[in-house]
């Protein structure tokens, strides 16, 4: 993100009033995501990689009456996610990962902790987002999607929202049971590996479009400085 982009990202928080319960704690919400949402009038997000709310901030503020439920799986951002929500009965946080089985893994958490991941942060990553490396592991419970959300809970128009560094694929098979209940997918993925034996772009457009769902836009691309796309948000509607 260049510098203008952060400086309108801070003057769309400071002008919209949704958005300063986040600020109270540092956390912003995530603006650059309204293009692809201010159209979609969901009444139920699932915020996979909900890290401090900068996401669900964002859907709160377009979405006004959906339910929101946020999987976070880090105790420090999942405390600031609590405090940022603590007066809203519509937001859930589930302090978990979603994986295909439900079990133990170890979580690689970085410097900065929205770039931690269940994969191990490769040399891409270091290269091309310096202050990501790897500070320490940890333990965290992930599970199906389906463990923790009822296919009664999700209320449609409905929208899955991943971005989980690399493990995209693991949490789409993860949700699989629920997934025809989606009428929208909305997937942070990457076009070179970021992290160690991650599934790339490709990989999640053919997975999305053998259970119906048809990519429909990319955004927020990141660029290498030879002008290469890095990774962006992929967007997929229900076909």
């Amino acid at each position: 993100m260049n510098l203008f982009e952060k400086l309108t990202k801070f003057y769309m928080n400071v002008i919209n009033k949704n958005s300063w319960k986040g600020l109270r704690y540092g956390v912003f919400a995530g603006t650059e995501h309204e293009p692809v949402l201010r159209d979609l009038n969901c009444l139920t997000v699932i915020d996979i990689g909900a890290n401090r709310g900068q996401f669900s901030l964002a859907a709160r503020h377009l979405f006004p009456k959906a339910a929101i439920y946020a999987f976070e799986p880090l105790p420090n951002p999942a405390a600031i996610f609590k405090k940022v929500f603590k007066d809203d009965p519509l937001v859930q946080l589930i302090q978990s990962g979603i994986g295909k089985t439900r079990e133990l893994r170890t979580i690689h958490i970085s410097y900065k902790d929205d770039s931690s991941s269940f994969l191990p942060i490769g040399e891409n990553q270091l290269r091309l987002f310096p202050g990501t490396g790897h500070k320490e592991s940890k333990e965290v419970e992930i599970g199906p999607l389906s463990l923790w959300i009822t296919a009664k809970s999700i209320k449609k128009p409905a929208l899955l929202k991943i971005d989980v560094q690399g493990f995209e694929l693991e949490v789409l098979k993860g949700s699989e049971e629920l997934l025809d209940l989606f009428d929208y997918i909305y997937v942070e993925s990457s076009f070179c590996e970021l992290y160690l034996g991650q599934a790339l772009a490709d990989e999640i457009i053919a997975f999305l479009f053998s259970r119906q769902f048809r990519l429909k836009g990319i955004y927020n691309l990141f660029y290498d400085k030879r002008g290469k796309p890095v990774q962006g948000d992929f967007f997929f509607t229900k076909s």
